[in-house]
């Protein structure tokens, strides 16, 4: 998933970087102050996931959790991932800083369409609907991410083509994988904590009805 710095022609790195320095804009003005708690354990989640990655020509192969972040944080999935990027650039050389910007649209677009796609219908769900639906999405965001990062390679030179059809099929079992455990995590989160798979201002009137609620609870009870 991280291109190397090297690799991409100057007009791609161009156009990855004002992409990418459009997303973080969106995302962050879409950021709710109970959603920061979650944007930085899922950047933490996709650090941590990516470390162990096995190269592929002038990518590598690993699991991501893009899937997962565009369900819990839409749009806030871009400074969530651009943050996990940067510091694998800065302290591991994962991908570079010249292509900072082309990888943080490569792992973040995706997991903000896998959510825009998904995450309506994973919240009107059941649990185990839920997880389904978002096994499908991380899956869908990881074919997706492939696709963007062969896109790159191949438009920065046909010496990249062979690369990037490399890149494509070696992810296949990580769709299988990364699928499966989005799954569980979302089937988790459904249980405990449904109100994350809401959007913003869903999950501001699902605690209001619950505070209501429990309010009038309190009220009905009866004194001593």
């Amino acid at each position: 998933m991280h291109i190397v710095d090297g690799a991409l022609a100057p007009e791609v790195l161009i156009g990855g970087g004002v992409l990418a320095v459009a997303g973080l804009g969106l995302g962050l003005r879409k950021l709710p102050i109970d959603k920061i708690p979650a944007t930085g354990v899922l950047s933490a989640t996709f650090f941590v996931a990516s470390l162990i990655h096995v190269p592929v020509g002038p990518s590598s192969v690993h699991l991501i959790m893009s899937g997962l972040a565009g369900l819990v944080l839409g749009w806030t999935a871009f400074p969530a991932l651009f943050v996990g990027l940067l510091l694998q650039a800065i302290f591991f050389g994962f991908g570079g800083l010249t292509v900072l910007g082309v990888n943080t649209v490569n792992i973040a677009l995706p997991a903000v369409l896998a959510g825009l796609l998904f995450r309506g219908m994973v919240s009107r769900s059941s649990p185990v609907t839920a997880a389904v639906l978002g096994g499908v999405a991380g899956a869908f965001s990881i074919a997706l991410t492939t696709l963007f990062v062969a896109i790159s390679l191949a438009l920065s030179g046909d010496a990249f083509i062979p690369a990037a059809k490399l890149v494509f099929f070696a992810h296949i079992p990580i769709m299988v994988v990364e699928g499966l455990v989005s799954a569980a995590a979302v089937y988790l989160i459904a249980k405990v904590k449904p109100a994350l798979l809401q959007p913003a201002d869903a999950a501001a009137d699902f605690q209001l009805q619950a505070a209501v609620l429990r309010a009038k609870q309190a009220g009905e009870a009866p004194n001593g």
